[in-house]
């Protein structure tokens, strides 16, 4: 029994020993279908041939970072996120846009490679979708799932306080929504969208 009462003690000492910082972060955010270089390399050359528009999106949120033993660290965020997707609907010829409004909240694990100037990180995101009933070309919004659950992988580099910070972002599960207009061809007609793209995300943080 004191056996454990001390490793208890042990360890909630080390918890309030452990160095907290929090920092203010600004993201872009680039669809790519996967975190391969050719992926990557294609993202950013549609984002330049369209000179940013329908493909650039941004998050604006709050990091903070809790130094656990042995080099690691917690690092639970809080992102307010917005992009959007357009496609074209094949049978009406329609453009239709998915345009994502979310709340993210990343909860990441991560290690210091060089002490604090470089740290890599992975770790679920949960997002709550804020989109609803949007209207685009006569098509109406209906989301089905409000809350969609990613995973997020990548580095960061601390200079004095500026932080830059690197990631990708893939999908466990999928945005499902339908769009649907009752005055096509005289009947009700349903677009389904069924997916969460996977994002680069690319920004700067600065810590207080």
């Amino acid at each position: 029994m004191k056996k454990i009462f001390s490793t208890a003690a042990i360890g909630i000492a080390g918890i309030l020993a452990a160095q907290v910082s929090v920092s203010g972060r600004a993201n872009m955010l680039f669809p790519s279908s996967s975190p391969s270089w050719k992926d990557i390399k294609a993202s950013g050359q549609n984002t330049y041939d369209q000179k940013g528009k329908n493909s650039v999106g941004y998050n604006l949120g709050i990091s903070v970072k809790v130094d656990l033993p042995t080099s690691f660290f917690l690092m639970p965020e809080l992102y307010y996120t917005t992009f959007k997707n357009e496609f074209t609907d094949p049978t009406t010829n329609t453009k239709i846009e998915a345009k994502s409004n979310r709340v993210d909240m990343p909860v990441l694990v991560g290690k210091n490679v060089l002490g604090e100037t470089l740290g890599i990180f992975v770790g679920p995101v949960a997002s709550y979708n804020l989109s609803a009933d949007n209207q685009y070309n006569g098509f109406k919004e209906n989301a089905k799932n409000d809350f969609t659950l990613g995973y997020q992988f990548g580095a960061q580099a601390k200079l004095k306080q500026l932080i830059i910070n690197a990631r990708y972002e893939g999908a466990f599960t999928k945005d499902q929504r339908d769009f649907i207009n009752k005055n096509v061809m005289g009947e009700t007609y349903t677009v389904k969208y069924d997916n969460r793209p996977g994002l680069l995300i690319l920004g700067l943080g600065y810590e207080f």
